[in-house]
């Protein structure tokens, strides 16, 4: 069916002009389809925030970092069952270290939660007192927004100097001025050196309410027995993740002395734990997302479908008019369908207005005040989204507008005529 450019501009302006003299009809019939553009706007941006709340969290772990725990972070394992594993020690820390040859570096970690931090007169709770080697400066926990990190001869001397993480620095000091101040540590003096840049996010804020003694410090006030050691093992570079997570698990089964067939008694963490976890949630929300998706577009055609079989029977006399001038079949059918897809690209406008302003308030209005932590996020709807709903809306403009075209096309002009 092919038609000139004339008619089709012709065909364009009338369709254009049925929709203004009815434009509350016209925009109660795009509700439906409004809606749907809506939900599908709206659930792209969340899982484009998604997506950056991933990503920053993974460069919070650090992407090329593997931890060897006692216990699964993502919880893979019976709890009980991980419970019941023997501590890793120290003494496993020295022979892996001595063994490894893939890693750039071997970084023991040895934590006292909800520990306690007094300045002065002041106290504060719930800080977890981190005792970590000095090569702990090279992963995420060493990016500092002000001083420096613990040295190599610090760490083996014992020296009693402490690196505060994000929150416990400003909680302890809101004046920024924290460096060379002198705290007590289980009653022990320690110099501030250094603060730790923002890390944590939603449900990983814990990571900032923590402080970084050199490991032979920790080891004097706590004992050398304390609890379980956490081993960070820093790859060089994600693309090194694979040697150095399989020879980590090779050495560890060795030094553990763990029999062939059975069951690792530690757990290989990192980045990708949770992924799987991740994957499920945004698999969940496409899912809402796209049978709400549905249902709106389905009102929305039957809504549209339903507003053009009313325009065709109000409009016979003018059908019938066109059709004794002469107009042919695929004109009228051209006509009603494109009034039906500029019904559902104006809802689709719209809502595009609307999704933004929404967008907008959430971005501007509400993170920043209830949620500072996603400040990060784009306010940005993705083109590729834009580009989906554009093309879906006009597919359904068409699909909504077919039949009664297709109507309108096969009334016969001497009783469209006789119509009053």
């Amino acid at each position: 069916m092919i038609i000139k450019f004339s008619e089709l501009l012709e065909t364009i302006r009338i369709a254009f002009d049925a929709i203004r003299s009815n434009f509350l009809k016209s925009f109660l019939a795009s509700l439906g389809v409004m809606i749907g553009i809506s939900v599908v706007i709206l659930m792209g941006w969340i899982l484009s925030g998604l997506d950056q709340v991933v990503d920053k969290t993974f460069d919070t772990i650090g992407r090329d970092m593997l931890y060897v725990n006692k216990y699964n972070w993502a919880g893979k394992k019976n709890w009980t069952t991980m419970r019941n594993r023997k501590d890793i020690t120290l003494e496993d820390v020295e022979v892996l270290k001595t063994q490894m040859e893939s890693a750039q570096y071997i970084i023991p970690n040895l934590s006292n939660w909800g520990g306690q931090l007094k300045y002065k007169n002041d106290v504060f709770n719930g800080i977890s007192i981190v005792g970590a080697s000095f090569e702990n400066a090279y992963t995420p926990a060493g990016e500092l927004i002000d001083g420096r990190f613990y040295s190599e001869f610090e760490d083996a001397t014992a020296k009693q100097v402490v690196v505060l993480g994000f929150n416990a620095n400003k909680n302890m000091f809101p004046k920024g001025d924290g460096i060379d101040k002198i705290i007590k540590i289980k009653g022990r003096p320690f110099k501030v050196i250094g603060v730790v840049k923002k890390r944590g996010i939603l449900f990983m804020d814990f990571i900032d309410n923590q402080a970084f003694v050199p490991l032979s410090s920790f080891i004097k006030i706590y004992g050398k027995r304390y609890r379980s050691v956490s081993i960070g093992v820093k790859a060089g570079g994600e693309e090194n993740l694979d040697i150095v997570r399989n020879e980590t698990i090779g050495l560890m089964r060795s030094i553990r002395n763990v029999r062939p067939g059975k069951d690792d008694d530690f757990a290989i963490n990192e980045s990708k734990s949770f992924k799987k976890q991740i994957e499920t949630f945004k698999y969940w929300v496409k899912l809402i997302g796209i049978l709400s998706t549905t249902i709106a577009f389905l009102v929305g055609i039957i809504g549209i479908m339903n507003i053009m079989f009313v325009s065709v029977t109000e409009r016979t006399k003018e059908i019938g008019i066109r059709k004794a001038l002469g107009a042919k079949r695929r004109s009228i059918i051209t006509q009603f369908i494109i009034e039906s897809s500029t019904l559902c690209f104006i809802g689709t406008i719209v809502s595009f207005i609307f999704c933004l302003g929404i967008i907008f308030i959430v971005r501007f209005l509400i993170i920043p005040y209830i949620f500072p932590d996603l400040a990060f996020i784009s306010p940005f709807i993705k083109l590729e989204f834009v580009i989906i709903t554009l093309v879906v809306s006009v597919f359904v403009g068409i699909l909504a507008g077919l039949i009664p075209a297709y109507r309108a096309s096969r009334l016969d002009p001497v009783n469209a005529l006789r119509s009053e």
